[in-house]
C-alpha cells in the first residue's frame, strides 16, 4: 500500500490499527521531501524534531496512552507561524536567521493533538503575493506542472500536500492566500471565519484580515484540521472568537431544500470558459441533489480589490515598521546614524513586493490622503459586509470560482503587479467581510491544470461549507482526481 497517497482520516485509521508506525510514516515523508526537493516547498525541514515526536507517539500508543486527533501524522506549517527553536523567516532575507523564541497557538494545538510537525513551508515574502515567486529562497513549483506557479502566498503549504510530502498543512489567508494555492494545486483550502483561529504567534501582514487555515486533500480532512486549531485564545489574541467549536468531523451531506446563491458579479466576462463550465457542472450536481438556486446581488464586489489593497497595505506598513534591524533581523554593516541604519537595513532586508506594499500603505495613511483613501475604504468595507448579509438572508451558501483562470506560468505576471493583483479578485471580498470560504477542486482544464470552486458561508458557519463540499466530493470522484 502507498501510505503517502492516503487522506489524513485514512492514515489516521491505519495508524490506530497498527498497520504502520508514526516513525515509519515520518521517514516515508522525509524521503518524499528529498525526492521532490526540486519543488522548493520547504524552507526548513524539522527532521530531528519530527523523528523524536514520532517515536514518542509510537511509545505512547504502545503503552495505551490516550492520544490526540492527529497522533503521529506528519503536518507542515507555513513559515510565518512561530515554532520555538526553529527559524521563522517569512521567506524574507530580513529574518533569514531569526529563531522563534515561542510557539504560535495554532502550532501548539497541532502539538497538543500529537501531530508530527515535519517542516515549515516556503511562501511569498511576509505573505505578500499571489504566485509564491516573491520568496527570498526562490519560487515554489506547482506539483501538477512545474512550469506553473502554485499560487500564493501559501504556495509551499499547498504544494507539500499536493506532492504527498505531508498529510495536511497550515497556511494563512489575508486576501486569498490559502484558497488560491488550493485552486492552483488541486487541493482543499479553507479560510475560516475571522477570529475562528487564534493569530497569536503568526507574523502579522494585515491584522484585521489575516486568518490561519488548513490545506488538505479532501473536505473531511479539512474538518479534522479545523476542529484541532479552532477555538478562543483570549489570553493571547483578543480578536479570537469565544464561540464554541462544533464537532466539525460529523458532516451532514444532505442539501435538499438548501439555497445556493449565485451572484452575477462573480460570473463576469473575465471568467475563463473552462472554469465557467466546471462551475456550471458543479451547480447542476447540487440541483440534482435537491438544492435550490437563487440569484443574489453583490453590487460593490468590483470595489473590493481596491479596498483590500488600501487596507492591507496600510496595516502592512504599520506592522512591518518594527522591522528596523535593531533588535532582530538584518542589520546594515555600514551606516552614518540611526536613520541611515533604518534605511539601509530595510532596503537590504525587504524584497521588491514588500517595499511596494509598504510605500502604498504609508501613502494612503499620510496627511492629506488618509480621508481620500483609507477612511473611504473603511466605509466601502461596511457596504460590502452589508451586501453579503443581505445575500445570506436569501440563501445558505454562495458559490463562485476561486480564481478567474487556472494557474499561470512562472514569470508570466511577475513584471506586471496590477495583473498579479487581479488574480485575487474573487477571494479578497471574503476577507473584507470576515467570512469563511473554501476552495475545492472541481475538475481540470485542457492542459490538466486544476480548477477550483469557492464555497462561501455566513460567519462561523463552516459546517455549511463542509456539507456542500463533502457532498460534491462524494458525487464527483473524478473531479477530485487531479
Amino acid at each position: 500500500m502507498n501510505y503517502l497517497n492516503l487522506n489524513l482520516f485514512e492514515i489516521r485509521d491505519e495508524l490506530e490499527k497498527g498497520n504502520i508506525t508514526s516513525l515509519e510514516l515520518t521517514k516515508m515523508c522525509l524521503q518524499k521531501i528529498k525526492e521532490t526537493s526540486d519543488l522548493n516547498t520547504l524552507i526548513c525541514v524539522c527532521e530531528e524534531f519530527a523523528l523524536d515526536t514520532a517515536k514518542r507517539v509510537d511509545e505512547d500508543r504502545k503503552n495505551g496512552k490516550k492520544l490526540g486527533k492527529l497522533a503521529g501524522i506528519p503536518i507542515v506549517i507555513k513559515d510565518n507561524i512561530n515554532l520555538v527553536g526553529t527559524k521563522t523567516t517569512c521567506a524574507s532575507k530580513f529574518l533569514e536567521n531569526f529563531v522563534s523564541p515561542y510557539t504560535a497557538t495554532c502550532a501548539q494545538k497541532l502539538l497538543d493533538a500529537d501531530a508530527v510537525i515535519i517542516g515549515k513551508a516556503n511562501m511569498d515574502e511576509f505573505a505578500m503575493g499571489s504566485s509564491n515567486e516573491n520568496s527570498a529562497f526562490g519560487p515554489v513549483l506547482n506539483p501538477r506542472n512545474k512550469a506553473y506557479v502554485p499560487g500564493g502566498s501559501s504556495g509551499g503549504s499547498a504544494a507539500t500536500v499536493a506532492s504527498c510530502q505531508c498529510f495536511a498543512s497550515l497556511g494563512t489567508d489575508t486576501g486569498g492566500s490559502i484558497r488560491e494555492p488550493a485552486s492552483f494545486c488541486g487541493v482543499v483550502g479553507l479560510k475560516p471565519t475571522y477570529g475562528r483561529v487564534s493569530r497569536y504567534g503568526v507574523v502579522a501582514f494585515a491584522s484585521s484580515l489575516d486568518q490561519v487555515g488548513p490545506l488538505t486533500r479532501c473536505v473531511q480532512d479539512s474538518a479534522i484540521m479545523l476542529s484541532v486549531i479552532a477555538g478562543e485564545d483570549q489570553k493571547n489574541d483578543m480578536t479570537s472568537s469565544t464561540n464554541s467549536v462544533p464537532d466539525y468531523e460529523k458532516i451532514d451531506t444532505n442539501v435538499k431544500g438548501l439555497k445556493i446563491g449565485i451572484a452575477k458579479e462573480f460570473f463576469n466576462d473575465k471568467l475563463d470558459k473552462e472554469v465557467r463550465e466546471a462551475l456550471d457542472k458543479a451547480i447542476e450536481t447540487y440541483k440534482a441533489n435537491g438544492a435550490e438556486i437563487v440569484d443574489v446581488s453583490l453590487p460593490s464586489l468590483d470595489a473590493a480589490l481596491g479596498v483590500y489593497y488600501i487596507l492591507s497595505s496600510a496595516e502592512a506598513a504599520s506592522n512591518l515598521a518594527r522591522f528596523d534591524g535593531v533588535k532582530y533581523g538584518v542589520q546594515a554593516n555600514k551606516f552614518a546614524d540611526i536613520t541611515d541604519l533604518y534605511f539601509k537595513s530595510r532596503s537590504q532586508g525587504f524584497g521588491k513586493e514588500v517595499k511596494r506594499r509598504i510605500m502604498i500603505g504609508n501613502y494612503v495613511l499620510s496627511s492629506g490622503y488618509y480621508d481620500a483613501f483609507y477612511r473611504k475604504a473603511k466605509k466601502v468595507q461596511k457596504v460590502i459586509k452589508k451586501e453579503f448579509e443581505n445575500a445570506f438572508s436569501q440563501c445558505d451558501i454562495i458559490i463562485s470560482p476561486t480564481t478567474a483562470n487556472p494557474a499561470f506560468k512562472l514569470g508570466e505576471k511577475s513584471g506586471d503587479p496590477l495583473s498579479m493583483y487581479l488574480t485575487d479578485i474573487f477571494t479578497v471580498p471574503i476577507n473584507i467581510a470576515g467570512l469563511p470560504a473554501m476552495s475545492l477542486p472541481v475538475g481540470k482544464n485542457h492542459e490538466g491544470l486544476p480548477i477550483g470552486m469557492q464555497l462561501i458561508a455566513k460567519e462561523f458557519n463552516e459546517e455549511m461549507i463542509f456539507r456542500f463540499g463533502k457532498l460534491f466530493e462524494e458525487k464527483n470522484k473524478e473531479a477530485q482526481n487531479v
